[in-house]
């Protein structure tokens, strides 16, 4: 005989609009509409990074015939009760999704290059090659805060440990302290 037990878990009443906030920014890079996408991202990131330059960083990435991305199956996993911090809402929500990048046409040594800076930044589990089709696939599993004025509409800084630096100008110590 086994028992079953579930736990009772509070429902945050934000989750809702955060994840199709983030799902409109995942969709928009996928359907390659960067115009889009970049307005999605919390405009502060824009004193760090200006919006042209993160316009043609996404461009060069998801929009370049050289490098075919596809971008499947976005999931999300915890996330955070947003917290009230100098007037805005401040939420980090983790998300995952699957990346197929086709690098049938690149040379060896491009392809080697490629897959160790894959594995440094989704780990050796969460990538696999596929020879004889000439892709990858990642496994990517990530995390981005989302910041609102009014809890109703969400926009996006992705949160990785190798741009804190740039994060302190735009983000609360506590937030960043989650890095």
């Amino acid at each position: 005989m086994s028992f079953i037990s579930f736990a009772q878990t509070k429902v945050n009443p934000d989750d809702a609009a955060i994840k199709k906030s983030l799902t409109y920014f995942a969709n928009s890079i996928k359907t390659k509409k960067i115009d889009q996408a970049v307005n999605c991202i919390y405009p502060k990131l824009f004193t760090v990074i200006p919006k042209e330059q993160m316009n043609q960083i996404l461009n060069m990435t998801y929009n370049n015939p050289m490098i075919k991305l596809e971008m499947n199956n976005l999931r999300f996993g915890n996330i955070e009760k947003p917290e009230l911090i100098n007037g805005e809402y401040f939420s980090i929500a983790n998300y995952f999704f699957q990346l197929k990048w086709d690098v049938s046409l690149m040379n060896d040594d491009i392809k080697k290059k490629i897959s160790s800076a894959l594995m440094n930044k989704y780990g050796k589990n969460n990538v696999k090659y596929l020879a004889n089709e000439g892709f990858y696939i990642i496994n990517a599993n990530m995390r981005a805060c989302a910041v609102s004025s009014d809890k109703k509409i969400w926009r996006f800084v992705i949160l990785e440990k190798e741009y804190k630096p740039q994060l302190v100008k735009v983000l609360p110590k506590k937030v960043l302290d989650k890095i």
